[in-house]
């Protein structure tokens, strides 16, 4: 079993605050029950469902902190894991940023769960991966992908009174489409809560016809460019933008909200006015858990508003240090934006690029959030409204802080998932101008 109800969760919390004789006892139980289904040149490889619960101890003597799991519920394994627990905790040494058992808190449950995600069967995968790999063959083109959907549970307790449970389900999709010869790739992803809006027949099309498209692509010299960015192209660049929103990097100066000579850029403008990014816990389409890891709840969360820099995250820690409130650490991240498509973006376009994605993006400077990168499954040329031809894949050198001062206009938002990012994103496609391109890349 590894869905337990609530009542079930609250039954084993309950059981393991009692047994602890630590000063204070924070407890953690999560379980997930999902499937998945993987294919690579044209026929499945792989497929599988996994189910596991966990239970996560942490006590606490005077600053003497020790964590422990365990993976069995029964009497005697609750009371080893808090026994070990404490164990651990007297041998620990005292940690000077020790923070005390967060408050009982009060959570707004969120829409996370979906019924039909979580009741997801074999057949249902078996069908996305022949929905996609069926056109390819009689395209002669080769389809590699990997589907997911999983169903889980989060409760937590503490020695203070807090208490949270809620479900959520969720479901992954990415396919990468080839020509034969290898000469041409597209490219298409799709992170859903609800499985009822994902429709793999016609999404494998975009792949389809990016891969076709993008045969025999042509050189240009790397250099600034204006770039129609797709929601997937820019969704890792924010996300790692976002760590530079930690009050303590910026407090440092080890962040590009640092200000000279110490302090934060908390309250400045430093974006394109069009930027407006929040957090909702409770947002329809990308709904979260309403409490972060340390069980604080979160709330509706300007970050950035119209180019102004609105929050800074403050750990429990940090914020006792600096005399600020901590709040629960945000889970999403919705960016506004306009009603146009990617497509309409191209349509108003004179003369630019198109970004499918980008990859193996990796921070150079955090101190201006310089990254770098490669464009990768479809990258075109745009000319007059129109895409021209496929181009050869470019490593970029660019820092969001500075793109997002380079808008032009921004699309309809769209929900991205990616693996790499803690967030679940509402992203809309951009133009952005000046993009930096430093080299040519030989991959597809």
């Amino acid at each position: 079993m590894s869905i337990y109800t609530e009542e079930q969760a609250r039954a084993i919390l309950d059981k393991v605050i009692k047994l602890s004789k630590a000063d204070q006892c924070s407890a953690s139980l999560n379980g997930s029950s999902g499937g998945n289904i993987r294919y690579a040149l044209n026929s499945v490889s792989t497929s599988g469902h996994v189910s596991d619960a966990s239970l996560a101890v942490e006590v606490a003597f005077g600053k003497r902190v020790g964590t422990a799991t365990i993976n069995q519920f029964d009497d005697a394994s609750l009371e080893a894991v808090v026994r070990r627990a404490e164990e651990l905790a007297r041998l620990a040494p005292e940690n000077p940023e020790f923070v005390p058992a967060i408050d009982k808190q009060a959570y707004k449950a969120s829409g996370t769960f979906h019924d039909k995600t979580a009741k997801v069967t074999p057949e249902y995968r078996a069908a996305v991966a022949a929905a996609c790999i069926e056109p390819c063959r009689k395209d002669k083109l080769v389809a590699a992908g990997f589907f997911s959907d999983t169903h889980n549970f989060d409760a937590i307790a503490n020695s203070k009174g807090n208490f949270g449970y809620q479900q959520s389900s969720w479901m992954d999709f990415t396919c990468t489409v080839r020509t034969d010869d290898g000469k041409g790739s597209g490219w298409v992803a799709r992170n859903l809560g609800d499985v009822a809006k994902f429709d793999a027949k016609s999404d494998i099309q975009t792949a389809i016809q990016k891969a076709k498209g993008s045969v025999d692509a042509k050189a240009l010299e790397p250099g600034k460019y204006t770039v129609i960015m797709e929601p997937a192209a820019t969704a890792g660049l924010i996300s790692f933008m976002m760590f530079g929103f930690d009050a303590r990097r910026a407090d440092e100066g080890r962040s590009f909200l640092s200000k000279k000579g110490g302090g934060n850029k908390l309250g400045e403008k430093l974006f394109d006015e069009r930027v407006s990014i929040h957090a909702d816990p409770w947002d329809a389409d990308a709904a979260v858990l309403p409490w972060d890891n340390e069980g604080l709840a979160r709330e509706r969360t300007p970050i950035v508003t119209k180019g102004r820099i609105d929050y800074l995250h403050y750990s429990r820690y940090w914020a006792h240090k600096q005399g600020k409130k901590a709040i629960g650490q945000p889970g999403n991240l919705i960016m506004l934006g306009g009603d146009k498509s990617t497509m309409d973006l191209v349509k108003g376009t004179k003369k630019g690029i198109l970004v499918t994605r980008t990859w193996y993006i990796r921070m150079v400077d955090p101190q201006t959030v310089l990254l770098t990168g490669l464009t990768r499954d479809g990258t075109f040329y745009i000319e007059n409204g129109e895409i021209k031809y496929p181009i050869k894949n470019f490593r970029f050198n660019e820092s969001p802080a500075i793109m997002l001062n380079n808008i032009e206009e921004l699309g309809k938002p769209v929900r991205v998932g990616d693996d790499e990012s803690p967030f679940v994103m509402m992203i809309p496609p951009m133009k952005i101008r000046d993009f930096t391109f430093t080299s040519l890349s030989d991959a597809v």
